[in-house]
């Protein structure tokens, strides 16, 4: 199974972390329009990404719930008929919500940092550092720290739950 380790912050000034993002990938944004229906689970998360009508990612994950980096095992099936199989997975499992989303992806080395305009919720910084053959948790978690300095994220402002579950409290 993949894995990465993930993080998530809250961003208080998009501009100034925009700037220092692309002055540490030394690239311009790709910007992602996306759509995640989440479905209900006994374990882990299941979500369908939609890109386009025609492109959409079924993403199977686990990952706990708590400050900081965190590793994250997923799953990942593409599809070119999304509506097709978010009717099915509704029937069968139910909706559990929506999160829209307009992201910036940047890459730093083996690390992918999204700028995510979540409506809804606001601006938020994300790093996924993924994780090479011989690649511990522990080295992950180094290289995301190592970022989070670089771009002078506060603490204070990580955030442990997914989107999903910020929606769902209001936050």
């Amino acid at each position: 199974m993949p894995s990465n380790v993930e993080i998530k912050a809250r961003v208080r000034d998009l501009e100034a972390l925009q700037d220092r993002v692309r002055t540490i990938s030394g690239a311009k944004p790709h910007v992602i329009s996306q759509r995640d229906t989440f479905f209900f689970t006994s374990r882990g998360r299941l979500k369908l990404r939609e890109l386009a009508p025609d492109r959409a990612e079924l993403i199977y994950y686990e990952r706990p719930d708590q400050d900081g980096p965190k590793r994250s095992d997923f799953y990942v099936f593409e599809t070119a008929s999304p509506a097709a199989l978010k009717t099915v997975l509704a029937q069968a499992l139910g909706v559990r919500g929506e999160v829209e989303k307009t992201r910036r992806l940047y890459m730093v080395g083996q690390t992918r940092i999204h700028l995510d305009e979540v409506r809804g919720l606001g601006t938020f910084l994300e790093l996924e550092v993924v994780l090479q053959d011989g690649q511990s948790d522990r080295d992950g978690q180094a290289i995301a720290e190592d970022l989070l300095t670089q771009l002078g994220v506060d603490s204070r402002d990580l955030v442990e739950s997914a989107y999903m579950d910020l929606l769902e409290q209001g936050a």
